[in-house]
């Protein structure tokens, strides 16, 4: 028995990549492949998600593309670096990563779903608030024809040549920094 990891049934998600030399329907069946070999270890797959054809952050082996796919999945701890020695050697996955995952129940599924839809509900509010913000800021003075005596026009205008000499200044200060 491993010092790290029980006989116990854990909950792990396996995310690996297939290469693009295979055309989408043989990365399908690499993918059946991989799900059988996890069952065949004495895994039981509980949920399974193909992300399709992607592009890799930075070319793995001349594979500049790949096929993601999911899997979460129980397996007993015992029976974990088999798994993970299979597709380290397995010529058709590029990549592959197993983590272990906290399984929720249906109930904290519900929940963390209902939390997520007000977090977005309460975004597209905001969003809606900032563009009629936005609205109502770019519309100019001079559309609305303010009189002469509007604040616009009572701003202190600077003299270029104060502009200047301040400026000056700055630059020949000795102590800046």
């Amino acid at each position: 028995m491993s010092k790290t990891k029980s006989d116990s049934l854990s909950h792990y998600e396996l995310l690996f990549i297939v290469p693009n030399k295979y055309t989408e329907d043989e990365a399908k069946q690499v993918i059946a492949k991989t799900g059988t070999i996890i069952k065949e270890n004495g895994g039981n797959i509980t949920f399974e998600e193909y992300w399709g054809k992607k592009r890799l952050a930075y070319a793995i082996k001349q594979n500049h593309y790949g096929y993601y796919s999911l899997f979460e999945f129980d397996l007993e701890g015992k029976n974990l670096a088999k798994l993970d020695k299979i597709f380290r050697l397995s010529g058709e996955i590029l990549r592959h990563q197993i983590v272990t995952k906290v399984f929720k129940s249906p109930e904290e599924l519900k929940i963390e779903k209902e939390r997520k839809e007000r977090v977005e509900k309460k975004k597209a509010e905001t969003e809606k608030e900032k563009k009629t913000d936005k609205t109502a800021v770019t519309t100019s003075p001079v559309k609305q024809n303010l009189p002469s005596n509007s604040s616009a026009s009572n701003a202190k205008k600077v003299d270029l040549k104060d502009l200047d000499e301040k400026l000056e200044g700055i630059l020949n200060a000795k102590d800046l920094v």
